[in-house]
């Protein structure tokens, strides 16, 4: 009896040393142990160099510190340095932690030493560095002990040398901690060797497993065995890698799938395949008795991923010629391609909210995969987002969509016509006289309506049946409305049709035509895919309308909130910008108010989130901004109500549970007077407004770092400056600065670098902005943008009147006399006399119910303000006077003849103002 040999042919046996897995064990195990080997080394030397290196760094620092002390350099000048110095060194070594510290002098005697047997003697080693002022370290070798010293100059007051200090460590010192850590790095050397040797045992046993204890003569003998049975098998055999790398094929994968000779190591991209089975091979999933079509072939598939077991990955292919199945075959490809057609239709149609793009999405998955032509055709109303007329036929249809498989452009009406064509069949028929198009291509006829068979006019119906037509050049009806179209078609190979109406909870929105000429004619199977493919794409039309339709009542809502143009006025020139988010609906806004006294304001807000609520609470609250300049109110104060007004729409109890609150509002609110040049701005959370100067160097303006709307926690602050004429003022959103892929200082920066140019209006101004600004944005900075650029003016000194008015009645006369001068000075002959009338109330009641000082100015700009002012901050209340009332007829008496007339309440006290047109006086007073 034959005894068997030690490790072959068992599952698990021993290593033995003339296996494979024996001699790779052996190999790894020596390869391991000159590595652990090297490594120790490599550690116990790296261990010496930290060693040394430590050394050098604490006697360095020890030899610079006592070197730097004041108190070494006036030692070595005393007539005792040994006694002042020696207890210090002392000290010093053993608080750093190194063997010796000594003192020299010039000479390089030493002055102190840890060993007193050394003091006055000379220490040896070459000192000229440090006697030049340089520190050092060195690994010195000498007496009294090889050591690694640091020698450092001591310098008085005027930088000459005086003395050295070294400090250093012995080299025996060094050594004896690097034995210490010797046998660590030997425990660890051998740790690591142990767990190495684990390791390759561990991989050697695997290996004795999968190669059952054989030797390389017998692998090699086994492999040959392997070989002559795969390629003498009748089924092809194919190994591909994870990389979907062709690793092995037998002969019979050869002749089944023609591969070249040079096929293995190739990618299957590169093997020239049939797309069904390319497709299979590159996929790598698992299939079972798949049949596809190779050549005039039909070939039976299976295929399983490998490497689930921890060996390679990659996937095993076996192939079965089952010619014989063709016909089986055929139907399974027809369904796999309906699924196919289907899935991808699920993933690429509908992928936006836009009628037109949903239709392209649609004849972008036809062809080629269903047809080689389709066209879409929606109703007008559809288009716009609307609803469509109860009768289809009674509205225009337009063509939005056109696509074509080959070079040549197919007779078809293009895109953006009005299709035209035969009438329109009700039930679906296949007998070749119920088709239609323009020239066959399902149009509308050319009035843009439907007629029924027989002349009869069209109703729903007419779209609301699918048609199917296999052979054209059979059919009559639809040649009928373009002759010549319908031949040219017929010429360029189309021979079949289907269209179907797209139709969705209901509603017809229009149809879809499928052509096909390279390829089988339609038959009734793929009217039921075309039917289920429309079906899809017209529930995504319909939402996509309905989406266009609110976005479009939005959109409207936004701009009717947002100002149509900015008023006319003289304090500044102003341009802005206004650029949505991609939502189209946001709540960013922007204002230019006039004031009185020829000021204006400037207004820029900003409501967080996008959508009608946004834009609902921007409206509110540039309505509140318009309401409460009108008070003529200080920044501060405008924002304080406005922050109060916030509030109070957050905690209003009638609001829907589901309206979401408002704050997160931000406002920068700015007012500018021209008579002084005065700016005043505070702001609620907005990014602070950047200047630029008329020499054009740019400043961001330090703004208050006020809290944004409805947090309600502290009061406002404004700031107050001066402006040159011709600076201009920049109020924006944050939209415009921040972004995710830059800092807001860097954004800043480019904003200010834009507004840097000279010799720019304010619409140059915006452009250039825009232009460095944008850029930056990507697709997730979706935030709105308003920018408000504004370029001061100064109301010239000649158009500006005033007058300090003396506590006394008897100065009314002449102040109006000299006012009704100055009116004359200014061409303002007509409006003297009211002008006078309103100035000697406004200067009667200021004198009677104020207090001094009262002061008078007349400006001139657009109109003629009357501004009277005085230290008392008492309010004007406008009432009327009865019958037998002595007075109280003054306010009334200017607010008829004044266009406009309001009190301003400063830190002074409180102005009351009048403002009256420039076309002269008028023409009758009123009685009181």
């Amino acid at each position: 009896m034959t005894q068997k040999r030690p490790g072959v042919g068992e599952r698990g046996s021993r290593l033995a040393v003339r296996s494979v897995a024996g001699q790779v064990f052996v190999l790894q195990l020596a390869i391991v142990l000159l590595l652990v080997l090297a490594a120790a080394a490599g550690l116990a030397w790296q261990a010496r160099l930290a060693d040394v290196r430590s050394a050098r760094e604490r006697s360095r620092a020890c030899a610079a510190t006592l070197a730097l002390a004041p108190s070494t350099a006036a030692a070595l000048r005393s007539s005792s340095p040994t006694g002042k110095l020696q207890p210090v060194s002392v000290r010093a070594g053993r608080e750093c932690g190194i063997d010796f510290v000594a003192v020299l002098d010039r000479e390089g005697v030493r002055v102190s030493d840890p060993l007193p047997r050394l003091i006055g003697k000379r220490a040896t080693g070459d000192f000229s560095r440090a006697l030049a002022g340089q520190s050092y370290t060195e690994q010195f070798e000498g007496q009294p002990k090889d050591s690694v010293r640091a020698v450092a100059p001591v310098q008085d007051p005027d930088g000459r040398v005086t003395g050295l200090v070294t400090a250093g460590v012995d080299l025996a010192t060094v050594s004896a901690k690097l034995d210490r850590e010797l046998p660590w790095v030997g425990a660890g050397a051998a740790g690591a060797l142990l767990l190495a040797t684990l390791g390759a045992g561990l991989v050697s046993r695997r290996l004795n497993r999968q190669t059952r204890g054989l030797g390389p003569a017998e692998v090699t003998r086994m492999y040959e065995h392997h070989d002559a049975v795969l390629h003498a098998v009748r089924e092809g055999v194919l190994v591909l890698d994870g990389d979907r790398r062709l690793v092995l094929a037998n002969d019979e994968a050869h002749r089944l799938l023609r591969l070249p000779d040079h096929a293995q190591g190739q990618q299957t991209d590169d093997l020239r395949l049939e797309p069904g089975i390319a497709g299979l091979l590159s996929s790598g999933r698992s299939a079972s008795d798949e049949v596809y079509a190779v050549g005039d072939r039909m070939l039976a598939v299976n295929q399983r991923p490998t490497g689930s077991d921890g060996g390679p990955a990659g996937s095993v292919t076996t192939l079965r010629d089952t010619t014989e199945l063709r016909e089986v075959a055929g139907q399974a490809q027809v369904a796999a391609q309906r699924l196919e057609l289907l899935y991808t239709a699920g993933l690429r149609i509908g992928t936006t909210l836009d009628v037109v793009r949903t239709a392209e999405e649609l004849t972008e998955v036809a062809v080629p995969r269903f047809a080689d032509a389709a066209t879409v055709d929606l109703l007008e109303p559809v288009i716009g987002g609307q609803e469509p007329l109860p009768g289809p036929s009674a509205a225009a249809v337009r063509r939005v969509a056109l696509r074509f498989e080959g070079g040549a452009v197919p007779p078809l009406q293009p895109v953006d016509s009005s299709p035209s064509g035969p009438p329109l069949s009700g039930p679906r028929r296949a007998d070749g006289n119920g088709g239609d198009g323009d020239a066959g291509d399902g149009g509308d006829s050319r009035d843009g309506r439907d007629s029924g068979d027989a002349g009869d006019a069209g109703d729903a119906a007419d779209l609301a049946e699918s048609v199917l037509e296999p052979d054209l050049a059979a059919a009559t009806d639809w040649r009928a409305a373009d002759p010549e179209r319908a031949e040219r078609m017929l010429r360029e190979g189309y021979h079949s049709l289907i269209m179907v109406p797209l139709r969705a909870r209901g509603t017809v929105l229009g149809r879809a035509c499928f052509w096909r000429r390279g390829r089988r004619a339609f038959q009734a199977e793929d009217l039921a895919s075309a039917e289920e493919l429309v079906t899809r794409t017209a529930v995504c039309v319909d939402n996509a309308r309905r989406y266009a339709r609110e976005h479009g009542l939005a959109v409207t809502l936004q701009r009717s909130l947002l100002p149509g143009g900015l008023p006319e006025q003289n304090a500044v020139s102003a341009a802005y910008r206004y650029l949505p988010a991609r939502a189209g609906v946001g709540g960013d806004w922007f204002d230019v108010i006039p004031l009185p006294g020829a000021r204006v304001a400037l207004v820029v807000g900003d409501v967080v989130g996008h959508g009608l609520h946004a834009a609902a609470t921007m409206g509110r609250l540039r309505t509140a901004v318009h309401n409460f300049s009108s008070l003529d109110l200080p920044p501060e104060e405008l924002l304080a109500h406005l922050d109060e007004l916030v509030t109070r729409i957050d905690q209003d109890p009638t609001l829907s549970p589901d309206t979401a609150a408002v704050t997160g509002a931000t406002v920068l609110y700015a007012i500018y007077d021209p008579a002084s040049g005065r700016c005043q701005f505070s702001g609620a959370g907005h990014p602070p407004p950047v200047l630029a100067y008329p020499d054009g160097t740019t400043a961001v303006l330090d703004a208050p770092e006020n809290l944004p709307l409805g947090l309600g926690t502290s009061p406002f602050e404004t700031r107050t400056l001066t402006l040159p004429e011709g600076s201009r003022l920049a109020l924006y959103t944050n939209g415009l600065v921040q972004v995710r892929s830059r800092d807001l200082d860097e954004r800043l920066e480019m904003l200010r670098t834009a507004l840097s140019g000279t010799g720019q209006g304010p619409e140059e101004t915006c452009g250039a902005v825009l232009e460095a600004m944008l850029p930056d944005r990507t697709g997730e900075d979706r935030d709105d943008i308003a920018l408000l650029v504004a370029e001061t003016r100064l109301l010239p000194s000649s158009r500006i009147a005033r007058w300090e008015v003396p506590s006394d009645p008897e100065a009314v006369a002449p102040v109006r006399a000299a006012c009704a001068a100055r009116l004359v000075e200014w061409g303002l002959e007509e409006a003297a006399f009211t002008a006078e009338l309103i100035l000697s109330e406004l200067i009667t009641n200021a004198i009677r119910y104020g207090a001094p000082p009262v002061t008078v100015r007349l400006l001139c700009d657009r109109c003629l303000t009357c501004e009277v002012s005085d230290s008392s901050s008492t309010a004007p209340h406008l009432r009327r006077a009865t019958t037998v009332d002595e007075g109280g007829r003054g306010l009334f008496l200017i607010a008829q003849l004044a266009q406009h007339w309001g009190t301003r309440y400063t830190a002074e006290g409180k102005t009351i103002w009048a403002e009256l047109s420039l076309d002269g006086a008028p023409s009758e007073v009123p009685l009181v």
